[in-house]
């Protein structure tokens, strides 16, 4: 019988070896969630960071626990003029990965 891989195992290899497919999935992840569909996005986005960088080391990079619920501890965070700006800016460092 055939051994067969996750669909997920599939992607992280292709990210691994493929440089414009993990750029165009970081894109692709970024652009659901910005159109909306948070669970697609959160869903794309946890793909590519086990695949590149991992929960642990991002974590220790931002200084924020790889576990838990990351948007408890944002509203934790966030104080009330923070949460009434506009204008967000997303940045994304090579340095991580």
């Amino acid at each position: 019988m055939a051994r067969t891989k996750s669909f997920t195992d599939l992607v992280q290899q292709h990210v691994r070896r493929d440089t414009k497919f993990a750029q165009a999935l970081l894109r692709e992840g970024v652009d659901a969630m910005l159109s909306g569909d948070i669970e697609t996005g959160k869903t794309i986005l946890r793909d590519y960071i086990k695949a590149t960088v991992g929960f642990e080391k991002l974590g220790a990079a931002t200084q924020t626990p790889p576990k838990g619920n990351p948007n408890r501890r944002a509203r934790e965070r966030r104080s009330p003029s923070a949460r009434s700006r506009e204008g967000n800016h997303v940045s994304l460092t090579s340095s991580l990965l």
